[in-house]
């Protein structure tokens, strides 16, 4: 059994940073890729960064330069700091990981963390 937990969302001023966090438990043998999507209401979910297990990176063109994705492979968890927040940036925040268990290999999702910017 594997669970990935996203934390660190919240209500927060245009112009102002949070940091999501993402930790993966349970059974798990080794972690290639980990991304975060998001999706706001009545609107498809996007992918917003991904990171790989050799630290490669990406970014959708509307997060550049503001959004930093990263991860701590002895903690099993990946983190996204997002500075400069704009409204459109309001969205339900999820967790993605390709997970090898001693059995499997996996897609797993996180249940979300909401991020609302506003003033």
């Amino acid at each position: 059994q594997v669970q990935l937990v996203e934390s660190g969302g919240g209500l927060v001023q245009p112009g102002g940073s949070l940091r999501l966090s993402c930790s993966a438990s349970g059974s798990i043998f080794s972690i290639n890729a980990m991304r975060w999507y998001r999706q706001a209401p009545g609107k498809q979910r996007e992918l917003v960064a991904a990171i790989t297990s050799g630290d490669s990176t990406m970014y959708v063109d509307s997060v550049k330069g503001r959004f930093t994705i990263s991860r701590d492979n002895a903690k099993n968890t990946v983190y996204l700091q997002m500075n400069s927040l704009k409204p459109e940036d309001t969205s339900v925040y999820y967790c993605n990981a390709d997970i090898r268990t001693y059995s499997a290999y996996v897609v797993y999702w996180g249940q979300g963390t909401q991020v609302a910017v506003s003033s």
